[in-house]
């Protein structure tokens, strides 16, 4: 039977190839479901061959929303970590960019994801009350003034590239922030930064415009993509391995 998404998928891997140096995410590859119907149609590429493979048809285990852009483990495939999308990825360039970007979610997964994150005590107490969803719920005080004057500051000196100024911006937010507050800043930062920090390296191998979402006010849990992303290079300017060593880059952005 003829497979309509075998270009796509044809496409992703000459896009994967060509962009292999910008990150250790892409020396491998992921499984990515494509959300059809109210099914997964769940593709891999499986060792030694040149191009994805649909290996299964699998029921969504719940409502997924048009347009979904995600990367979580699929119970019906042994609960590999893949990319969640819609089949509309394939109608544009970005949307390969955006394959990629959950490519950098598996990445995180399958080397240091958890490990860090259990030595976060939010993580911790998330689990002990069975909190499965406190990295997209967790009630983050975006709109309270001190926090939004320090992260206007951060962003602004970022953008600068105001060294003093993304350190003064930074300890006003440590003296300004709680414990889970600070840890999810910071796992934000990193997790989704890392991400975005990615997506928009591959923008600009393709001559488009850098993914500033979030960047502006009012801030929310995606000011932390951009605040992430913007810190992560920042970095990077200073040791331009770090985004390579993750364990590293996240001590760095937690602790600096």
């Amino acid at each position: 039977m003829l497979d309509k998404f075998k270009e796509g998928f044809q496409r992703l891997v000459r896009f994967q190839d060509k962009v292999m140096g910008v990150h250790p995410t892409f020396r491998y590859s992921y499984p990515v479901a494509l959300v059809e119907d109210q099914q997964f149609l769940i593709y891999d590429r499986l060792p030694g061959k040149p191009t994805y493979k649909l290996v299964k048809n699998a029921p969504v285990p719940m409502p997924i929303p048009e347009g979904v852009r995600a990367a979580f483990p699929l119970d019906d495939y042994n609960g590999r970590m893949a990319a969640v999308v819609t089949p509309a990825v394939f109608d544009s360039s970005d949307g390969l960019v955006m394959i990629l970007h959950e490519f950098v979610h598996c990445y995180q997964f399958s080397t240091c994801e958890q490990e860090l994150k259990m030595s976060l005590d939010i993580a911790k107490q998330a689990r002990e009350t069975n909190d499965m969803m406190w990295e997209l719920e967790y009630p983050f005080p975006y709109t309270a003034r001190a926090f939004v004057r320090g992260y206007g500051h951060f962003l602004d000196a970022l953008g600068e590239g105001n060294e003093a100024g993304v350190i003064q911006a930074r300890g006003e937010l440590r003296a300004y922030l709680g414990l889970h507050d600070l840890e999810y800043m910071a796992w934000q930062e990193w997790k989704e930064g890392l991400a975005r920090w990615v997506e928009n390296c591959l923008q600009r191998t393709l001559g488009l415009p850098e993914n500033k979402r979030g960047a502006k006010q009012p801030f929310s849990r995606v000011s932390f993509y951009a605040g992430g992303a913007a810190y992560i290079t920042f970095l990077s300017a200073q040791n331009p391995l770090l985004a390579n060593d993750l364990p590293e880059l996240f001590s760095r952005i937690y602790n600096d």
